[in-house]
Formats: structure tokens, C-alpha cells, sequence
């Protein structure tokens, strides 16, 4: 079997997670998620308002400004000059916009529940391909049967909402 060439790309290494700081993580990553609701529902109508891309626009600038000020009060950062990264490393910055353009589209027309609940399905469904097969130089997780049956569940769930 061949293998992809995202796999072990950059072949990052896990970073070892003490048990005190997984259950931290939780709640703190569940809040981001509370947030991201919150987020659709703002840029839904001010999308309607001022535009979706200039919505998208004023979303990143706030959060430019607010990353800007968080690295003057953090001190001297060190890190590879921008030139250097691996430049597929830096998709990421391609693909925010694009996420939050869709998030200020959708949302007015499917309402808040429904788009966070297909972004859900979609980040999940991805989510499981990137950890069974490893790429991008993440752990590989294989998929298994709770892992299937939560990514069922999650689209049943997409399609009671759609229905409802």
C-alpha cells in the first residue's frame, strides 16, 4: 500500500498530556465551542448588514488586533521566520476565511443550530480521517466502532435538526 504524502508530513510530535491537564482541556475546548456559536450568530446578521465579506473581515481584523496586542504583552516570541514554515502549514490561513464566510452566509438563511451542527459533522467526519490515517504528522488513531457509531450519531443528529 502506497503511502499518502500527507502522511507524517512535517511529522510533528504529540506533546506528552499530564492527566490533570486533559480534564482542563475539556471544558475549555467545549466553551471555544459555545463561542463559535455565538460567532455565527453575530456574523449572521452582520453579514446581512454591512456584507458577508466585510463581516469576515472586521471578524479577523478584531481578532488580528487582539493577537497583536497578546504578543506585545507576551514578550520576545521564538520561532522560524514566515519564509521558512512548510508552506502547506499554512492552509490554515486559507481556510479560515473560508469557513467564517460560509458560517455568515448560511446562518441567516439555516439558522444557527443547523450550521453548527453541519460543521460539526463535517469537522468530525475529517477529524477521523486525519487521526485514522495520520496526516499532517498527527498520531494515528485507527477508527473504530465507537469512533463510526459517534460519527453516525452525529449525522442523525444533522438530520433531525434539518427535519425539525
Amino acid at each position: 500500500m502506497q503511502s499518502s504524502s500527507l502522511d507524517n508530513v512535517g511529522a510533528a510530535v504529540a506533546p506528552s498530556t499530564r492527566p490533570g491537564l486533559r480534564l482542563l482541556l475539556l471544558p475549555l475546548v467545549i466553551l471555544a465551542g459555545m463561542g463559535l456559536s455565538v460567532e455565527a450568530g453575530l456574523l449572521g446578521p452582520l453579514g446581512v448588514q454591512v456584507g458577508h465579506l466585510w463581516a469576515t473581515l472586521s471578524i479577523f481584523g478584531v481578532g488580528s488586533a487582539i493577537l497583536f496586542f497578546l504578543l506585545l504583552l507576551s514578550g520576545p516570541q521564538k520561532g522560524p521566520a514566515l519564509s521558512e514554515l512548510p508552506r502547506w502549514q499554512l492552509i490554515g490561513g486559507f481556510l479560515g476565511p473560508i469557513y467564517v464566510v460560509v458560517l455568515t452566509l448560511a446562518t441567516p438563511h439555516i439558522g444557527i443550530a443547523m450550521t453548527m451542527i453541519a460543521i460539526l459533522s463535517g469537522q468530525v467526519g475529517k477529524s477521523v480521517l486525519i487521526d485514522h490515517f495520520g496526516w499532517f504528522g498527527t498520531t494515528r488513531k485507527k477508527v473504530n466502532a465507537e469512533r463510526w457509531l459517534a460519527l453516525l450519531l452525529i449525522v442523525a443528529a444533522l438530520v433531525l435538526i434539518a427535519r425539525g
